[in-house]
């Protein structure tokens, strides 16, 4: 295990994708985010199938900042309920892991 994490976090514009991927540079609280543009997303939301083009973030950081990431993206998200979801780094070439580690808060 290395202690680091991805989290993945879906947005409505490249805009919206680059602010939110800024702050949590900026702060220190990714190393990196990755923007995917051009994603189609179908999904249920209120009662109804629904279908957005969207922008997914691929956020690298250290997992005990995902508490201070998910309160950074609830803050700067336009979705009442936006997609956070973390997933442990089990495997990755160390060099890597050690920068995600220098770079991000500790």
């Amino acid at each position: 295990m290395t202690g680091s994490s991805v989290i993945m976090v879906s947005a409505s514009s490249q805009n919206e994708a680059e602010k939110i991927a800024n702050e949590l540079v900026e702060n220190r609280l990714a190393a990196c985010v990755s923007i995917i543009p051009n994603m189609r997303s179908i999904y249920i939301w209120e009662g109804k199938v629904e279908s957005s083009e969207e922008y997914l973030m691929i956020i690298k950081t250290r997992g005990e900042l995902f508490e201070q990431v998910k309160k950074a993206i609830k803050e700067l998200h336009s979705y009442k309920i936006p997609e956070i979801i973390s997933l442990p780094i089990t495997h990755a070439l160390d060099d890597y892991i050690q920068w995600i580690n220098e770079v991000t808060l500790v």
